[in-house]
C-alpha cells in the first residue's frame, strides 16, 4: 500500500475495532472529507467495512481482516518472496494472509505465471487482475477460511509438480516445527507439498512466539522463511540451523 495514511488507519481499526469517521480523521490529522476517501479506498479493496458514520473491520475469522492486520508488514513479506519466482514458473500458493498478498503480487507483475491453489478467496482476490492464470484445486469448502481441504485437494494436486510452494503458518515450535490452527487445513498444505521441491513459509515474526494445536510442517522439511526484522533470535538460529533459509524486511 502507497498511502501511508491508509496503513495507519488500518493500524487504528485493528486497535479498536470500530470507530466513528470523524474521530478517525482527528486521529489521522486530515479532515473528514480525505479520510471517507481512504476509507473508500480500503473498503474498495475489502479490507474494511463502513456503516452509519463509522468504519469497522470485518468478522474476526474474515481473510480480508487478518490481511488488513500489520498489513504492510505482510504487503513487505510478500514483495520479497515474490522476487524468487520466475518469469513464465508455476507456483503453488496455500490459503493465508501474506500469500494471499503474495498472489496478488505474482498476478500484477505482468510476468507469466501459473498460479495453483486450494484458497478461494485468492483465487477470487486476483481474479480482477487481467490475464492471472489461477488453478484453483477441488475439495471441501471452509466458508470461514474460504478454502479447499479434504482428499479431492490431494488428488487434484496430484496433476502438478512445481519447484516451489509457498505456506502460511499460525505459529513454531523449536522441537516440532511449524503449527496450525486447523487440522484440515494442515493436512491440505501438507498434501501440497508433496508436489513442490521447495517449501517455504510466510509469516510475520510474532508468529514464532505463538503455538498453535495442529502440526503443520516440520522445521527440516522447509526450505526458506520469508518474516520480518522482529524474529526472535532463538527461532532463527533454531531454523537456520535445521538448514532453512531465512528473509526478512525491516520494520
Amino acid at each position: 500500500m502507497e498511502n501511508n495514511r491508509q496503513t495507519r488507519i488500518l493500524e487504528i481499526l485493528t486497535e479498536h475495532g470500530k470507530i466513528e469517521v470523524a474521530k478517525l480523521a482527528e486521529l489521522i490529522e486530515v479532515s473528514q472529507v480525505t479520510a471517507r476517501k481512504d476509507l473508500d479506498q480500503l473498503e474498495d479493496q475489502g479490507l474494511i467495512h463502513r456503516e452509519h458514520g463509522y468504519a469497522l473491520l470485518r468478522p474476526k475469522d474474515d481473510m480480508n481482516r487478518r490481511m488488513a492486520y500489520h498489513y504492510e508488514t505482510k504487503r513487505r513479506i510478500a514483495t520479497l518472496a515474490a522476487k524468487t519466482v520466475k518469469n513464465g514458473e508455476t507456483v503453488m500458493i496455500e490459503n493465508g494472509s501474506c500469500c494471499a498478498m503474495l498472489a496478488d503480487e505474482l498476478a500484477r507483475s505482468n510476468r507469466d505465471i501459473t498460479i495453483v491453489t486450494n484458497s478461494a478467496f485468492i483465487a477470487g482476490y486476483i481474479s480482477k487482475v487481467p490475464d492471472v492464470q489461477i488453478v484453483l484445486l477441488g475439495g471441501d469448502y471452509q466458508p470461514q477460511a474460504q478454502v479447499m481441504v479434504g482428499p479431492i485437494v490431494r488428488k487434484c494436486a496430484e496433476e502438478y509438480f512445481v519447484d516451489k510452494i509457498f505456506i502460511g503458518a499460525d505459529g513454531h515450535l523449536a522441537h516440532t516445527g511449524f503449527t496450525c490452527d486447523n487440522r484440515m487445513r494442515a493436512e491440505a498444505a501438507r498434501d501440497m507439498a508433496r508436489q513442490a521441491t521447495h517449501v517455504i513459509i510466510l509469516t510475520e515474526s510474532e508468529k514464532f512466539s505463538e503455538r498453535s494445536v495442529v502440526a503443520l510442517m516440520k522445521t527440516e522439511e522447509v526450505s526458506a522463511v520469508y518474516t520480518d526484522s522482529r524474529i526472535p533470535e532463538a527461532s532463527e538460529k533454531v531454523l537456520k540451523q535445521a538448514g532453512v533459509k531465512v528473509h526478512k524486511v525491516k520494520i
